[in-house]
């Protein structure tokens, strides 16, 4: 018989979080060197649950407070082959082709600066990551003034021309 069950993920408003699933005990040295090398002034902290041998939580990162962050999460989750990347002074669209192109990683959860829930699957053999609840729900849909006020604040943050 198998559980779900919906995890909080605590984290500051100006935190972004990557979560997603990998295979190799490098993972962590690979995330870290895509991060880093991705923009200059990034703050983060990475964690890997390995799912066999050892069974530990390995973790990198410059910034302690979000390497311990990226841990607690994954001692909660207690998914293997999963790892959390806590950073700041960056978006996750300026890391996040830099984690998809790592060999090891299948796949991403999520990257977002939201309120995010992790649902997950607990099972006796242990537990997986099954979707994730990121932000809130829409509103409504979007009518020409904020399809302007959307369209500029792009332009404004550098994304287009």
């Amino acid at each position: 018989m198998a559980d779900i069950e919906i995890v909080d993920v605590k984290k500051e408003k100006d935190e972004q979080v990557i979560l997603g699933h990998a295979a190799f005990i490098k993972t962590v040295e690979d995330l870290y060197e895509a991060v880093y090398s991705s923009v200059p002034g990034v703050q983060f902290g990475i964690a890997f649950s390995e799912a066999s041998g050892d069974r530990l939580i390995r973790t990198e990162g410059n910034n302690k407070e979000l390497i311990s962050k990226a841990a607690d999460l994954l001692m909660k989750l207690s998914a293997g082959h999963t790892f959390a990347i806590f950073f700041k002074n960056a978006y996750p669209i300026n890391i996040l082709n830099s984690v998809k192109a790592l060999p090891e990683v299948s796949r991403i959860y999520c990257a977002t600066g939201n309120p995010l829930k992790v649902v997950i699957l607990k099972d006796q053999q242990g537990n997986s990551v099954i979707g994730v609840i990121d932000g809130m729900s829409p509103l409504g849909v979007e009518d020409e003034s904020k399809k302007k006020e959307r369209k500029d604040l792009i332009r404004k943050l550098g994304y287009k021309l």
